[in-house]
């Protein structure tokens, strides 16, 4: 339990002697966790998701990563972090359904068999709660390779509901449930507050810009948008999946996809070709080598596809996009192109793939091949006619 883990990390810091000078390794309620001095000024970086009020010093921090770095990696396992809303689930204020999602304020035996088990009306915060479809093997199957981490945005309580619905046996994620208030920048989730070391952390999240200082960690998530109040909360004017009494596929949704991609890259890390110690790899390395694997090969040209008022183009998300997946992205056309990206056919670069029997694709193939890892058809993914 969280005490005895506190108790036994004072006890494992306890490595000078009585006469020594207290490092202070971590305080809690205001006293020091080894000498038991009262500490003025609140210092280190606050675990209070572990214990109540526990604050850590950097070097504890640092030797308890040490720590659990040998721990993890002799099982055999990474670290995951995850996000909540949009990524392994969505969430809708009671008040804010929409009147083609009634259908759905029905008795828990009422719903669809496909429902039945993963969406939640929970009166007591009046809300309603849809876990993302293959959600609970994704947790089984993850969980024998990764120690898993919630981090969300969202209050505590609201927090400690969703893993609740996710983890009822409390078996994936015990006191590892980081949210809002334990975030040490405004409007960014950081690693900081992760006792791994970042060399072992994955993170999957559908948004990317709260994780400034961790992209190199990240898989981005395509957004789970099953309520109607999401879709609006994003700009979107289609019907939501719940509107259209429709869901994602279990077989071949995100989690899925996003399953099969952590499977490769846990093997890549332990099993492939290394000719360092475990402990000096880096699974970014491996998320990156494996990211770049999905276009290599192509060349792509953009037609109109960005704002006129964008003048460089290296800098517009799609040609970031392009060039993370192992693309090589260009501004003129040569023989060496494989694909136009547009949105017009009409335009001259979209006619002159035509002619030259190059791929023309909609700026959605980029996106697809993405979220999907994997490059997707190209015909699927055609351009209209002006």
């Amino acid at each position: 339990n969280k005490k005895q883990k506190l108790e036994d990390s004072t006890a494992e810091s306890r490595s000078i002697s009585e006469s020594s000078v207290c490092p202070h390794p971590g305080i809690y309620g205001g006293m020091c966790i080894m000498c038991g001095g009262i500490m003025e000024e609140e210092s280190g970086i606050p675990f209070g998701y572990i214990h109540k009020n526990l604050r850590l010093a950097d070097d504890e921090v640092a030797r308890l990563r040490y720590k659990d770095l040998k721990a993890l990696l002799g099982r055999r396992k990474l670290h995951l972090v995850l996000d909540l809303d949009h990524t392994l689930l969505n969430s809708s204020r009671l008040s804010d359904l929409t009147g083609e999602e009634c259908h759905l304020n029905v008795h828990s035996s009422d719903l669809p068999d496909s429902m039945r088990n993963s969406l939640f009306r929970l009166e007591h915060i009046q809300m309603m709660t849809k876990l993302r479809p293959f959600v609970r093997t994704f947790l089984k199957e993850a969980s024998e390779i990764f120690e898993m981490h919630i981090y969300t945005m969202g209050e505590r309580p609201y927090a400690l509901e969703m893993a609740k619905l996710l983890d009822p046996g409390d078996t994936y994620f015990h006191s590892r449930i980081i949210a809002q208030g334990d975030c040490t920048q405004k409007h960014q989730k950081g690693l900081d507050v992760v006792l791994g070391q970042e060399s072992t952390v994955l993170i999957l999240d559908d948004t990317e810009g709260v994780w400034g200082k961790h992209k190199e960690n990240l898989i981005l998530m395509e957004r789970y948008l099953f309520f109607g109040s999401s879709c609006k909360q994003f700009g979107f004017t289609c019907k939501s999946l719940a509107e259209l009494r429709s869901d994602e596929s279990e077989s071949e949704g995100a989690l899925s996809t996003a399953l099969a991609t952590l499977k490769r890259i846990h093997s890549l890390f332990f099993d492939g070709e290394h000719d360092d110690e475990l402990e000096a790899r880096d699974v970014r390395k491996v998320l990156h080598s494996v990211r770049k694997e999905i276009l290599e090969g192509c060349k792509i040209v953009f037609s109109r596809v960005f704002p006129s008022s964008f003048f460089q183009a290296e800098n517009h998300q799609l040609w970031k996009m392009g060039v993370r997946l192992g693309a090589t992205c260009s501004r003129e056309v040569d023989s060496t192109v494989t694909h136009v990206v547009a949105v017009d056919a009409g335009t001259d670069k979209s006619r002159w793939a035509l002619r030259q029997g190059k791929h023309l694709v909609h700026p959605r193939w980029l996106e697809a091949s993405y979220y999907m890892w994997k490059r997707q058809p190209e015909e699927k993914f055609p351009v209209d006619a002006p």
